[in-house]
């Protein structure tokens, strides 16, 4: 009989599958004790030990790719650590590529993938064909081979973290079903389980605890539901087959991909393993996961996977001379956006997680369990893990119809082409803008962000009379709708143009303390008068950036915090974190209240004249102020502050009251040739302007000096209420040591080629960085990217100025322009004049 379930412990882990297993090994590597990882059955039995198991190390950001390459590296040690291995083979992995566009793809994959340190090659049909005899190549363009990828056993994977996580001290218990938690003033207190008595010889218990991790796989998302965290995951079935055995077949046949028919294939004991990633899913337990789920396989359905099978026996002649054995379908776990969930819940401290791996949990688990561990321990992510963490979700993602018609997309997404600007094409209209008809009727192509329905580009009246549609027609090169946003990005630069930026973020932080609060929170300083507007960065401990924000005094105890639409859970958790106890402040998203019409451009003041009374000369009205002025019949506050490096005014209206000042200003704005514009305009006019934007150009992990924003950090403001403001050490010490990288502006001298991200930035000949965004920039004349490089600490801005910079693209460097300041209207005089 084992021991029994200790009453209290310093972390419970749920879970005991590959994640679970990781995040106890790794916790315990730092030295952790007293920690208990829970099974509700037997480790591996949930969905790790059907998984295929494949080691693919070539991810689209360096930080996928880090943990990828660090997963590969520790299955290939623990067997000299446990005595178990995990039966790593480093066979390498082909991807396969059919179209040129597939090509474009691969080869600005390449490139990417070199640049984080991983040996890879583009191989011509030819030699695709002698790497993979069997593989039919008469329509193949481009092969790319990673020769340290290959293939591990899942279930070995797992025990083999597991006892060591056990040699180091970490209690594990299976057959022990987790069936609350409890929690108390916003923490975690406590997790209840029922364990069955013949196994354990215990009763229900609870286990004492400040931290539990949520590892629970498929059952994730019931498993946050006992806290009270959304934990968006839903199950969908996944096949293979597995063939009798192929005489012949060679155990060093590395891993193939040949994403465009949605297959992976990979020798298997003799036998060939043949898995897909179809277009459009089967979600499964839409009711919940049955609780005596173990080792469980689901149902064949040939008829589902049928046109996937028959490509792949024409890919793969052999498969058509042997049987299968083996016809395989089990759940897997999937993510509204394909990236799964780790980090501290939100609205609940001690609550973590590492969950819906969409597939990909065997290559992601070691490297993801390290950098959980790291974040628990430090109580901050030891680098940007934006990308997974769960501070991205919102609320409606986790509704049960939103789920399953999402995931239906997601799952086929993984192997379907990565298209610049490729919008979701399933669970759409979830939230609108009160202009959503009246864009639409002029022409507006809608992408969606957070829910969000936003207008990305706009058909012309003359276009839609041709016949065109507003829809995306994707490509790697010039989109269907390049044309129609230049005219948008010029009307901009020359005349005037409006945008609906309702759907950013909007938070209303109030109370007597509402000041103290956020010049605690704020590198810059907002004890400002009443009407003025300040933009500021939200810093952690390192200087690293959380947020990204303009804060508007609305009065003497109210303000105003807009941030991007996306990072809106995110930044509404830090400020109520950051909220010290007995504290008279109140943060609220009003984000659907107030619908917000940016009218930017040179003849914006002309226009905006015609419709209010209001006096908007500079010298009654200068930049980053607001007004309440009267337009139309309605009352609005107007904002003097630009996203695209014009004279302009954001106006915010209540939703109520939207669509008269909308009309009121269009029908104004129509004889003069007031332009709608879309997002992709907002991009590209913020690039030139050199506009930072979070989450791509800055991050937690990113210093808010080497983001080039020093200018908006106030060190000398005076110690507020609630002490200095969160960061300020990092900043002094920072300017006190040098800097080792900045964030530097780019323009391609080539006028054709397009950047979009994670281009490698060669500096006189050496990989220097990355292009963290991009977009083309139409005033400029070429595609304009920010991205940051690298250099000896305390270097000088002239020192970095004065090397030759390069853009690799798809493989070739093309020749770049840098600069530390912005390449259009870099005083910005066109802003204030």
């Amino acid at each position: 009989m084992s021991a029994p379930l200790p009453s209290k412990a310093r972390a419970v882990i749920i879970g005991g599958g590959v994640a679970g297993c990781s995040v106890a090994y790794h916790l315990a590597k730092l030295g952790w004790t007293d920690i208990v990882l829970l099974e509700r059955q037997t480790l591996t039995s949930g969905t790790t030990w059907h998984a295929a198991g494949l080691i693919g190390q070539g991810r689209a950001s360096p930080t996928m790719q880090r943990l990828a390459m660090a997963s590969a590296k520790l299955y290939g040690e623990l067997e000299a650590e446990t005595g178990l291995s995990t039966g790593l083979r480093r066979v390498g992995s082909l991807l396969v590529a059919i179209s040129r566009e597939r090509a474009e793809e691969v080869k600005r994959l390449a490139s990417s993938v070199r640049m984080n340190g991983l040996d890879c090659a583009l191989l011509t049909p030819a030699e695709v064909k002698a790497m993979y005899p069997l593989l039919e190549t008469r329509d193949v363009t481009l092969g790319f081979h990673i020769p340290t990828d290959g293939q591990a056993d899942p279930g070995n994977v797992a025990l083999s973290m597991a006892k060591g996580a056990r040699m180091r001290g970490v209690k594990i218990f299976e057959n022990v079903k987790v069936t609350g938690i409890d929690t108390a003033n916003g923490r975690v207190t406590g997790v209840h389980v029922g364990s069955d008595p013949t196994l354990m010889g215990s009763d229900p218990t609870l286990i004492a605890t400040d931290i539990v991790i949520n590892c629970a796989g498929l059952w994730g998302r019931a498993v946050g539901k006992m806290a009270g965290v959304d934990i968006p995951l839903q199950a969908c079935e996944h096949f293979y087959i597995v063939t009798e055995p192929l005489d012949g077949l060679p155990k060093s046949l590395p891993v193939m991909r040949v994403p465009e028919e949605c297959a992976y294939y990979k020798e298997d004991a003799g036998k060939l393993l043949v898995g897909w990633f179809e277009r459009t899913a089967k979600p499964w337990g839409l009711d919940g996961v049955p609780d005596d789920f173990k080792f469980g396989e689901l149902p064949e359905d040939l008829e589902h996977i049928q046109p996937v099978l028959e490509l792949a026996m024409a890919r793969l002649p052999a498969l058509q001379k042997i049987g299968i054995r083996k016809f395989f379908n089990g759940p897997e776990s999937f993510t509204p956006d394909d990236r799964w969930m780790m980090g501290e819940a939100p609205d609940l401290r001690g609550f973590h997680m590492l969950c819906g791996f969409n597939s990909i949990g065997i290559i992601s688990s070691g490297g993801a369990g390290m950098a959980l561990a790291r974040w628990i321990a430090d109580g901050e992510p030891p680098f940007d893990l934006g990308d997974v963490d769960i501070r991205r979700m919102h609320g409606f993602q986790n509704t049960k119809s939103y789920l399953v018609t999402r995931v239906t997309e997601a799952l086929g997404l993984l192997y379907d082409h990565h298209w610049p600007y490729r919008q979701f094409a399933s669970a759409r209209g979830v939230r609108k803008s009160p202009l959503h008809e009246r864009l639409a009727g002029l022409g507006a192509c809608f992408g969606e962000a957070a829910g969000w329905e936003r207008a990305n580009w706009f058909l012309p009246a003359e276009a839609r009379a041709r016949g065109e549609k507003a829809e995306y027609e994707y490509s790697w090169g010039r989109q269907n709708w390049f044309g129609y946003a230049r005219e948008e990005h010029m009307a901009i630069r020359q005349g005037v143009g409006f945008f609906d930026m309702s759907s950013f973020g909007k938070i209303r932080v109030e109370g007597r303390d509402a000041e103290g609060l956020l010049q605690r929170i704020c590198a810059n300083d907002v004890s400002v008068p009443v009407g003025r507007i300040v933009y500021t960065q939200w810093l952690n401990r390192r200087g690293g950036v959380e947020a990204d924000v303009t804060v508007t005094r609305l009065s003497e105890t109210a303000f105003l915090v807009v941030t991007p639409s996306t990072t809106l859970p995110r930044d509404l958790a830090w400020i109520r974190r950051q909220t010290p106890e007995g504290a008279h402040a109140v943060a609220v998203d009003v984000t659907a209240m107030e619908c917000v019409i940016p009218v930017m451009g040179p003849k914006s003041r002309e226009l905006l004249a015609k419709v209010t009374p209001a006096d908007l000369s500079n010298a009654a009205f200068p930049f980053a102020t607001m007004q309440e002025i009267e337009l139309g019949f309605a009352r609005v506050r107007a904002h003097r502050v630009t996203f695209v490096g014009e004279l302009g005014w954001e106006i915010y209206a209540t939703a109520d009251m939207a669509r008269h000042v909308f009309d009121t200003i269009w029908a104004a704005g129509e004889p003069m040739g007031l332009r709608p514009c879309g997002l992709h305009t907002l991009d590209s006019c913020r690039l030139e302007k050199a506009y930072r934007h979070q989450g791509h150009d800055m991050s937690d992990a990113e210093h808010v000096l080497e983001a080039g924003l020093g200018f908006a950090v106030r060190t000398e403001k005076p110690r507020g209420k609630f002490g200095d403001f969160l960061g300020r050490d990092a900043v002094l010490a920072k300017r006190a040591s040098g800097l080792t990288k900045r964030l530097v502006q780019f323009k391609l001298n080539d006028p054709e080629p397009l950047l979009h991200h994670h281009e490698p930035i060669w500096r006189d000949g050496k990989c220097a960085g990355y292009v963290t965004s991009a977009n083309y920039g139409h005033f400029l004349g070429g595609a304009v990217g920010l991205g940051y490089v690298k250099g000896p600490p305390g270097e000088t801005p002239a020192d970095v100025l004065a090397s030759n910079y390069e853009i690799e693209v798809a493989g070739k460097r093309i020749p770049a322009t840098a600069s530390l300041k912005p390449m259009y209207d870099p005083n910005s005089e066109r802003v204030k004049s």
